[in-house]
Formats: C-alpha cells, structure tokens, sequence
C-alpha cells in the first residue's frame, strides 16, 4: 500500500476551498482532507486542485492520433498534456478511414487495458459530418455510416466512446441505437437547421461540439444549431477558449445562455501541443503553426495548440470567470457529463488521486496521478 500525505497554502475540492489543508492519500485514492497537522511528507507553496478532464484531444507530443494509434502515440499524447494539468481524456480521431478507425480502437482498448495513465475512451470526431461545416475535415473521408463503423462503435473494450456526427446525415434511429449501446453522441461540424438538430437531441445527443464553430449560426428567423445548443439546458456544450476560435465576447454570451456545468473546456489540441513544431503534415495539406494558433495550408483553423491550463486561464481572464468555475469547467463538469465523478474532477474522499499543483499565475508546476507524480 503506498500512502501520501501533501499539504498546501489552499485546496480546492471542486467544490470549497480548504485553507492551509493537507490531502491524504492511500493507494491511489483520496482518503482525507483535514487541517495541517505536521504529518504531510511535503507542502506546495499554491494550489491545489482536481487535474483536468479533456474530451477532445487530437494530439501532443508531437504524435497524432490518426498517424499515432499505438500504445505509445497515446503515452506521448498524454505525456505531453500532463504536464499542463490533463490527468484524463479522450484522445479524439479526426475523420479518417475505417481502417483507422480500427487501428485506433486497437490502440485504446491496448491502453486502456494495460493500465496506461490518462486514457479513458475515445472520441471519434467523424466521419459522419456535413462536407459543407467540415473545417479542417478531409471531404474525401465523409461518409454515411456502415457495418464496418457499426462494428468499431460496438466493441466493448474501448472505456468511454464519444462521437461527433452531423445530425442532417445520421438518422435519429442511428443516434438512439448509438445511445443504447452507451456511446455519448455530440452534433457538430454540421449545417443542419434547428429542428433537424433538435430531433437529434430528443433521440438522445447530449452534447455539442465546439460550440460555435463548424455549426450553423443563430439566425432571427433560423437559430440553426447554435440555437439548439444554447436553448437545451441539459445538453453539455465543448468550448475552446483560445481567442481564436470563438470570440470571447461570444463565449459570455454562452455562459450567460447555459445552465452552470453545461459548457465545459476542451481543448482540440493538435500535435503541437507540448513541442515547438511550426508546420506537420495532414492528409493532403500541412498544419501551420502561427504563435498559438493553427490553419490549414487551405487557410481554415485547423484544430488548436491550446493546453487546459491556458484554456482556464483564458477563461478565467477574458470571461469573468471565478477560478473556481473555470477549474470546474476543465475537470468537474466533464467528469460529470461522463459520469466519473465520484472518481476524477473533484478531490472528495474515494475519488482516484488525480490533482494539480498551481502557482499564482494559473501555471500548472506538477501533475499527479492515482497519486503518482
């Protein structure tokens, strides 16, 4: 049994702040939170906090899933997001072939069932999209849905699977038997008009990718998919908060529309994340980093080279966002939308040990996981 005992200037649970505590840990897991009594092995001059939960993660470290779908691409995925607070994610296929899709699966369930750090599902981000919002999207790999997708989406060893489609070329018949099967169906890179949208949230999607971009727009007389992501209060919308890819005056227009716990943080990270890389390959173009934001060679954003302790200090700054809140929108509320969170997103007594150290500046200094650093 492996026991820890960390103190800090301030806790936060996800839910208060504790003041000059210190977090016990046993085996992974959270056994306590109590007062400084001069027991902890080491105290952090900060904060500490619940580590992040992403659910659209592309890539890092160099690696990305669509050319990486090993064990090791996902090591250094995740190895690359850590360090900047990630402690859990769904690492996210951009529209590609079946083939790998299946190669990608494979990598999952080999993660997954080797215990390898961070790697709790999948999200498959296509291919069952609109070729006219498919963004950085290949339009040769759009398609409509078949046995052998069926039969990646049905396998039972892949943890926690999302999946991102185009209301307007999913049926919803397709969309409840992806929901029967526990698949968390999101609507995204979609021209779909708002009723189109709307069926698709009563036949059970619960969710919205990145709000806002690569979705038909709030209109007076069409409030398209925007319209329906904002008017459902129980479906849970992805936001990128880089100032790139949604306005941050648009982002408080969604946090003033949506119930607490329903916008949640991701990233849409690309391989660059934790490496200096300018320009990659992808597909039939290359990725061109530009400072801290990405375009296609064909000039479209093409995903982005956020990390989620910038997405939080992002929200925090530019959105009037308490830090409590923008920390729970990177770790609570998506941990609540998977429905892990008597596990990951809080620091409460039987959650696994997943936390973070933070300095003043909302930089993210050291990462644990089940209590291993």
């Amino acid at each position: 049994m492996t026991q820890l005992t960390i103190s800090a200037d301030k806790i936060f649970d996800g839910q208060q702040y504790h003041e000059q505590a210190q977090l016990s840990i046993d085996n992974g897991v959270i056994t306590s939170i109590t007062a400084i009594d001069g027991s902890a092995s080491e105290h952090i001059s900060g904060l500490i906090a619940p580590g992040f939960v992403d659910l659209q993660v592309n890539g890092g470290g160099g690696a990305l899933l669509n050319t990486h779908a090993t064990v090791d691409g996902l090591k250094t995925m995740f190895q690359a997001h850590r360090q900047f607070g990630t402690t859990a994610m769904l690492p996210t296929l951009i529209t590609d072939t079946v083939e790998v899709m299946s190669e990608a699966a494979d990598a999952i369930s080999q993660a997954i069932a080797q215990g390898v750090d961070g790697i709790i599902g999948v999200h498959f981000e296509g291919p069952h999209l609109s070729i006219a919002k498919k963004g950085a999207h290949s339009a040769e790999f759009i398609r409509e849905i078949s046995e052998p997708e069926w039969a990646v989406l049905e396998r039972k060893d892949l943890g926690l699977i999302a999946v991102t489609v185009a209301p307007e070329n999913v049926s919803t018949d397709d969309i409840k038997r992806m929901v029967a099967l526990g698949i968390k169906v999101f609507l995204g890179h979609s021209n779909a008009d708002f009723s189109t949208a709307q069926a698709a949230v009563d036949a059970g999607a619960t969710g919205f990718t990145h709000l806002f971009n690569a979705m038909s727009a709030f209109t007076s007389r069409e409030p398209g998919m925007v319209g329906a992501a904002l008017l459902n209060d129980s479906a849970v919308c992805g936001l990128i908060v880089d100032g790139h890819h949604v306005d941050y005056t648009s982002c408080k227009v969604a946090l003033k529309a949506k119930p607490q716990g329903s916008l949640v943080l991701v990233t849409d990270a690309m391989s660059v994340v934790g490496t200096d890389i300018e320009r990659f390959a992808f597909f039939d173009r290359e990725i061109v980093r530009t400072g801290d934001k990405l375009n296609s060679t064909t000039g479209e954003l093409a995903g982005s080279a956020l990390d989620m302790a910038s997405a939080v200090r992002n929200t925090h700054r530019h959105l009037d966002v308490s830090l409590a809140e923008s920390l729970n929108m990177a770790s609570l509320y998506p941990a609540q939308y998977l429905s892990l969170d008597k596990s990951l997103g809080r620091l409460i007594v039987g959650a696994r040990a997943d936390f973070i150290a933070l300095n003043d500046n909302v930089e993210v200094t050291r990462t644990w996981v089940a209590g291993k650093e």
